[in-house]
């Protein structure tokens, strides 16, 4: 049986990798390694389908060393034995440790010393949050590196290689993939590299040739071999984008059953990272400090939609949708820190007022720096007129509350308590 396109397209070498450039790009960490030849134990973690083993396989491959794959959870310390002995045979070896959060304690003892002496170069994978599910012996002999999802032109510069490699791809084959089948398997396959390379090989075996020995590969059979909808059959996803507004101005005017009509678009289209970035900019853009608490709650729902994944992921995104739809709204902050932004790029900035900078060096009393700033916690309510902007803005007032609630309203009579104070001197 053949092995899957995404198996056959795994990278050889570290320059194939597809996406990760803040690891394995010119003068980024992975890299230098490889270059160095200077390798140690590393976990990579993130998402499924979005480089661990590619990486893992790359790193062998560009530097010639033997690469073996186990699984933490289901390979025996008998299976740790043989690559321990392979080790010594030839050197090093690289060992690919997938679920390595499940490494058990007698696994772990015996593996620990051969980390710390090279013999074997462990790359643990992992979906989990390394700092929290493994153990500190095996993280204290290794290096943490967090995998990115993957962007949707990472994808389709995959795909588009795998159409035309003839020794590992699609290459001996006649495939037209048309442009808006190739933009829903990048974007709807949410990250995942290894099951768009999937989706488009169901795609290609199982569609017949046309009269001219030409594969079509179109939207329909895309969604159909991928089992996700496109949002519309618009050639450049206009329409995908649309949806995202009208959910985000939906929640915002407070429509709580239109902002749910789109999120079940969104849903239908499996785009779980794009909902999840927008609620969470929507929980901070449109609410902000007329309930903070709903800020924290959409958080924590993403977080767990996340985990979960599709189907289940549709339900805490609900509660946050609605739960954001009803909020009070404020857009207080983000009014405040673009006109801010504003003064800045407009180049009124100016110099950092002598008493505020640093003045943790040998020297800096003599320049002034720091000599009479006042430290606000040796007065009453731990405040204390001075000023803190550069004289260039020293009037500047970029805050302005709406008065959308208690928590606003609060800080909202700080605000005038401090401003009214100022005015007074």
């Amino acid at each position: 049986m053949n092995k899957p396109l995404a198996f056959r397209m795994r990278p050889t070498n570290i320059d194939q990798i597809v996406g990760q450039t803040h690891l394995v790009g010119n003068g980024k960490i992975i890299r230098r390694m490889v270059d160095a030849k200077m390798l140690s134990s590393m976990i990579l973690y993130g998402p499924p389908g979005i480089g661990k083993t590619s990486i893992a396989s790359a790193i062998a491959g560009s530097t010639q060393y033997a690469f073996r794959m186990l699984n933490a959870a289901t390979d025996t310390k008998k299976d740790l034995q043989v690559v321990v002995e392979e080790a010594k045979m030839s050197g090093s070896v690289i060992l690919l440790l997938d679920e390595v959060h499940r490494l058990d304690k007698p696994k772990q003892d015996f593996l620990l010393p051969h980390l710390e002496n090279g013999r074997v170069i462990m790359i643990g994978a992992t979906t989990e949050n390394p700092y929290i599910t493994i153990n500190p012996a095996v993280r204290s002999r290794s290096q943490i590196f967090e995998l990115k999802p993957l962007s949707i032109e990472d994808i389709q510069l995959a795909l588009m290689s795998a159409l035309k490699d003839k020794e590992r791809g699609l290459g001996n084959e006649s495939v037209a993939l048309s442009d808006t089948a190739l933009l829903h398997l990048s974007r709807a396959t949410n990250g995942d590299l290894r099951s768009a390379l999937n989706g488009l090989e169901l795609a290609v075996k199982s569609t017949d040739p046309d009269e001219t020995g030409t594969i079509q590969i179109t939207l329909d059979i895309v969604e159909e071999c991928i089992q996700r909808k496109a949002l519309t059959h618009d050639k450049n996803g206009d329409a995908h984008y649309d949806v995202i507004s009208a959910l985000q101005k939906s929640i915002r005017g407070s429509d709580v059953n239109a902002a749910l009509h789109y999120l079940g678009r969104l849903v239908e289209a499996g785009d779980l990272p794009i909902i999840a970035r927008r609620l969470m900019v929507i929980a901070y853009e449109d609410i902000g400090l007329a309930n903070p608490a709903a800020a924290q709650r959409t958080v924590t729902a993403v977080q767990a939609a996340e985990k979960l994944g599709f189907p289940e992921a549709r339900i805490p995104l609900a509660n946050a949708v609605v739960d954001l739809s009803l909020s009070p709204k404020s857009n207080s902050t983000y009014v405040a820190i673009d006109a801010a932004l504003a003064d800045i790029r407009a180049g009124k900035s100016g110099d950092v007022p002598d008493h505020l900078r640093d003045s943790h060096y040998s020297g800096a009393k003599k320049l002034g720096r720091g000599v009479t700033y006042q430290y606000p916690h040796s007065y009453p309510s731990a405040w204390v007129d001075q000023q803190y902007l550069p004289d260039k803005l020293k009037q500047a007032l970029y805050y302005q509350p709406n008065h959308t609630g208690k928590y606003e309203d609060a800080l909202a009579q700080q605000y005038d308590k401090i401003n009214q104070a100022k005015k007074k001197k």
